[in-house]
């Protein structure tokens, strides 16, 4: 039997926190799902999933349909495409089978790429090995989650780019379908016609376009997120803000702000092997962030109050409180109306 290898490369940056890492965890359990009931998918797809952020990590190798379970998705800091790239090209070497003289190998690779932002890293070696080496014996579909990533950037290792123009949880959902769709297609095209192009389902009625990479894009940063750390459990959480706009008037546009979205617990061992190395140096001023959470991990009234070390910790009703990241203790104070910059996680 001939495989259809099917790769998610899936972007588990500290920006996809909080609901969007949730959709794509439901997601993948909803197209597995329904792959299991399809008898060409059955017999023919084998499944792998690869997780980056800073760095790559595979959370599922190329399995069987039938023995595949949807893994956990982690969090980590910055956004390094071309980590990844790497890392999936090397499984690609192992992990395929080739045609030889005896037998016939696996059928052309599809490989879905999630992300939402723009890359971290230098893409420059990595996609010029992609499309030397990979790019014509392999179906590369790159999405972008929201309009926070450079579609530029993603037609240069992809024909197909598309963008989910929405990301609530109905446009997720009907955008599952459409993957589980395409799949299901390119395994009948394989199975009764030996063509392993990808097949991919119209995008009619579903707020997923077709993107022009030639044409210039403006990149919005939409979110900005903070990592830190509780006084009381030591857990690490995240603090994640969206991007709003400002208006004087109804006709004129005064400035930008970020409004509070929500606070997560994260494990914090994972996150630091996930995450680029090396300290960020992005920051926000507080002015600009409105909204302040209660602590995701114990509770305490702040989640976000900055240590004279620079980075951030949740503080309760005591009068002193110790710093869990260099263990200074001291008092709660406030910031001048100027505010104070705060250091961001690597995106």
């Amino acid at each position: 039997m001939r495989r259809l290898p099917i790769y998610f490369l899936v972007d588990v940056s500290e920006s996809m926190v909080g609901e969007p890492i949730e959709q794509v965890q439901n997601g993948m359990r909803t197209i597995i799902q329904e792959l299991r009931v399809d008898p060409y998918a059955l017999e023919t797809a084998f499944v792998s999933i690869i997780a980056f952020a800073g760095k790559a990590t595979c959370l599922s190798p190329l399995t069987e349909l039938y023995k595949f379970y949807p893994p956990t998705f982690p969090i980590g800091g910055g956004t390094s495409l071309g980590a990844a790239m790497n890392y999936l090209m090397d499984d690609l070497d192992k992990s395929i089978q080739k045609t030889t003289l005896e037998a016939k190998g696996d059928w052309k690779p599809i490989i879905f790429l999630f992300t939402d932002g723009t890359p971290t890293d230098d893409v420059t070696v990595a996609f010029n090995r992609w499309n030397a080496n990979y790019k014509k014996s392999c179906n590369l579909i790159a999405i972008s989650i929201g309009d926070n990533v450079n579609a530029q950037i993603l037609g240069q290792i992809s024909d197909n780019v598309l963008r989910l123009k929405d990301t609530d949880s109905e446009s997720f959902n009907q955008f599952f379908k459409w993957v589980t769709a395409s799949i299901k297609a390119t395994s009948v095209s394989v199975t009764d016609y030996s063509d392993d192009e990808v097949k991919l389902a119209p995008t009619t009625g579903i707020n997923l376009e077709k993107v022009d990479t030639q044409h210039p894009c403006v990149i919005d940063e939409n979110f900005v997120v903070l990592l830190g750390k509780c006084q009381n459990t030591k857990q690490n959480y995240l603090v994640k803000y969206a991007r709003r706009m400002r208006y004087e008037n109804i006709l004129e546009l005064d400035s930008q702000y970020f409004k509070l979205v929500g606070a997560y617990p994260i494990d914090g061992e994972i996150y630091t092997q996930l995450s680029a190395d090396g300290e960020t140096n992005r920051s926000i001023n507080s002015s600009e962030m409105r909204g302040v959470p209660t602590c995701p991990c114990c509770g305490n009234q702040l989640g976000v109050v900055v240590c004279e070390c620079g980075n951030i910790m949740c503080v309760g009703d005591d009068f002193q409180s110790r710093c869990p990241w260099c263990g200074i203790e001291g008092t709660l104070s406030s910031t001048d109306e100027g505010g104070i910059d705060v250091n961001r996680g690597r995106g």
